[in-house]
């Protein structure tokens, strides 16, 4: 091969090392490539071209030859849209090292394939709150607190129906029900709308523990005006009621939860009534009134206990333990305060 006074293959002339004619020099260079077979050192193997297999290579720095396009173009690429989304499972993509977002091969869901599938990141659980074990020890605590606030009601209960004295004390006195009611519903605004609060550790009992004693006083008093017999009944009542309720919630594959839009449209109608009821004094609409208010009541029963065990649509947080106890109380004693009023009144 001849040479030119620099050293340099003269173009158009056929190169040893890789069986091809040189083309014309490249645009922007002002001189033809070195020959690195006259370099020192002796000369270096060819640079390994990037074409299409099985064609022949193009010398460094040199345009391709005219190679028949295969189904993929090669660059510089087409200014064309391309489909966008997700790769579709089964077809390889290439890769490209130090991919940030490709994980490694032991990782969940990947299948050395392709990208790992969005679908595969089912298998990772929710949080420690619908963990089962938690939900037991929460329901377990909202069921201890319950009991102990049903015991202190009803032991209020048994004391203003079976002690006299009490039942004089409470007939003299009747200003102690309307403090009592002052302070239930300041504790009850208190717990119910402040969140923050109910979930102070030593300060959500304390408001608990003041709701509860309230309450019983004033369950109590509104007792002391019926007869031993008739505390009794619907005490009992109350219990078989409520028992029937709780038990059929936590078997019941029906969604309860689905329908507190409805059971407080029927709350704010049941309260309308009850002003009717003030200015109409008259027995029987009193039993329809009690009949309503027990019924809607031990609605709400079930949907709160459903809130609790957090297997429906709507569920109550595990921290919320003082709000579930709340719930549950409040319908208990509503429903006992509305079987006492029907049991009361058909006896007179």
């Amino acid at each position: 091969m001849s040479q030119d006074k620099s050293g340099f293959p003269i173009m158009g002339e056929t190169n040893p090392l890789h069986n091809n004619v040189y083309g014309p020099p490249q645009p922007g260079f002002g001189m033809p490539p070195p020959n690195y077979s006259q370099a020192p050192g002796g000369p270096y193997p060819p640079a390994a071209g990037y074409g299409q297999p099985g064609f022949p290579q193009a010398g460094p720095g040199f345009a391709p030859g005219p190679y028949p396009q295969m189904p993929y173009p090669q660059m510089p690429y087409p200014q064309a849209p391309y489909p966008q989304g997700p790769y579709q499972q089964g077809h390889a993509q290439p890769g490209f090292p130090g991919d940030p977002s490709a994980g490694p091969a032991g990782s969940p869901g990947y299948h050395g394939d392709g990208p790992p599938s969005y679908y595969d990141n089912e298998e990772f659980t929710n949080s420690g709150f619908e963990d089962k074990s938690i939900r037991q020890a929460f329901i377990r605590k909202v069921f201890l607190v319950l009991t102990v606030q049903l015991l202190v009601t009803f032991s209020f209960v048994a004391v203003f129906t079976f002690v006299d004295d009490a039942k004089l004390f409470v007939r003299r006195n009747p200003w102690t029900y309307y403090v009592s009611y002052a302070v239930f519903f300041v504790a009850l605004i208190t717990l119910s709308c402040c969140g923050d609060f109910r979930r102070k550790h030593p300060w959500n009992l304390v408001a608990l523990s003041i709701l509860t004693l309230s309450l019983s006083y004033m369950v109590g008093m509104i007792a002391s005006f019926y007869d031993t017999e008739t505390v009794i009944m619907a005490v009992g009542i109350t219990a078989v009621v409520c028992f029937t309720v709780v038990l059929f919630s936590l078997q019941s594959k029906y969604d309860f939860t689905s329908c507190r839009g409805v059971l407080f449209v029927c709350l704010i109608v049941l309260l309308l009534f009850s002003i009717l009821c003030i200015f109409i004094r008259h027995r029987i609409l009193h039993i329809v009134y009690a009949s309503l208010g027990a019924l809607l009541f031990t609605c709400f029963l079930a949907v709160d206990t459903q809130l609790l065990l957090g297997n429906k649509k709507l569920a109550l947080s595990p921290e919320e333990y003082i709000f579930a106890a709340l719930n549950l109380y409040t319908d208990i004693i509503n429903i006992f305060l509305y079987i006492l009023a029907i049991v009361g009144r058909s006896r007179e």
